[in-house]
């Protein structure tokens, strides 16, 4: 069957007038008449009544209408997905603050990869403030921040990471029932420090002591963290994300505090508005996994 030919139908149908078909479709009359003709050839019955200069769909057309607007609505369907594909660029900008980029990134790519062969990454790591600045000025198509919004901006959440206690092989506390934050304060603490507000958090569960946590190292990387932690110069307050190899060699072991329960640092996902969705949609799903399996793991400590 024509798909030209239906499209003629679903036209008059909507405009009412074989005129007003011809001029939006850029035909003439007779182009659109001939089609008609040659619809009502294959299906073997008439689609209209002429009724002078009226139209009228006749019954076997009406029955046939919404078959016909669905196989239009599909075609388009289909052409738009071709040519977004056709669309896409030969290279995506990543820009990634440094934890996404150490910890979530390296899993990420191959995925992107295996969904948009045609398409080449780079990857840019900066500060949030720094990668918004790149997203906006289009030196980065997609970024990945911390918890901020930006009016120019379209902003999801992507992964939530469970700021938890994590304590060396062989520390006492892992043979502690309960602890207490006086307990916990009084321990060498390693403290990483990323900027974000949901470090405030951490800091408020000291606020009520008499005494400062002993806090004898203030890094700014988790890497130099948990390396410091492993060599059993102190305990730290670590994204989950950043030790999960760790955790999972049991290297480091996280310890569950009740004050400390709901408190992780999110990330964000941006982008320009109504820009690069495949790949925003892509990369989402790909947060909804990690969040899943984020989950699972919560599940298995409790």
């Amino acid at each position: 069957m024509n798909l030209e030919n239906i499209e003629a139908f679903v036209f008059i149908n909507h405009y009412g007038s074989f005129n007003k078909a011809a001029e939006v479709l850029y035909l003439s009359q007779p182009s659109v008449t001939a089609r008609i003709q040659s619809l009502e050839r294959e299906l073997n019955c008439k689609v209209f009544d002429r009724l002078g200069k009226q139209i009228q769909i006749t019954e076997e057309g009406r029955r046939f209408l919404p078959y016909a607007q669905q196989i239009l609505m599909t075609y388009q369907k289909g052409k738009l997905h071709t040519n977004q594909k056709k669309s896409l660029p030969e290279e995506l900008r990543i820009g990634s603050t440094l934890s996404v980029s150490n910890y979530i990134i390296p899993d990420l790519l191959p995925r992107l990869k295996d969904r948009f062969p045609n398409t080449h990454f780079k990857l840019i790591t900066g500060t949030t403030d720094e990668i918004i600045h790149k997203v906006i000025n289009k030196e980065a198509d997609i970024g990945f921040i911390r918890n901020v919004s930006h009016p120019n901006l379209q902003s999801v959440k992507f992964f939530e990471d469970p700021i938890r206690l994590y304590v060396y092989e062989g520390h006492p506390f892992l043979s502690e029932t309960r602890l207490t934050i006086e307990e916990i304060a009084a321990q060498p603490l390693v403290f990483f420090e990323c900027g974000a507000l949901d470090w405030l958090r951490i800091h408020r569960i000291f606020g009520n002591l008499d005494r400062p946590p002993n806090i004898q190292f203030l890094v700014d990387n988790s890497e130099t963290a948990k390396k410091l932690v492993m060599q059993k110069a102190g305990i730290s307050f670590l994204p989950s994300q950043s030790v999960k190899e760790e955790t999972r060699e049991g290297k480091l072991i996280p310890i569950r505090l009740p004050d400390t329960e709901g408190i992780s640092l999110q990330t964000n996902l941006i982008s320009c508005h109504g820009k690069h969705s495949l790949f925003f949609t892509a990369i989402s799903e790909f947060g909804k996994e990690l969040n899943a399996r984020k989950e699972t793991l919560v599940a298995s400590i409790g």
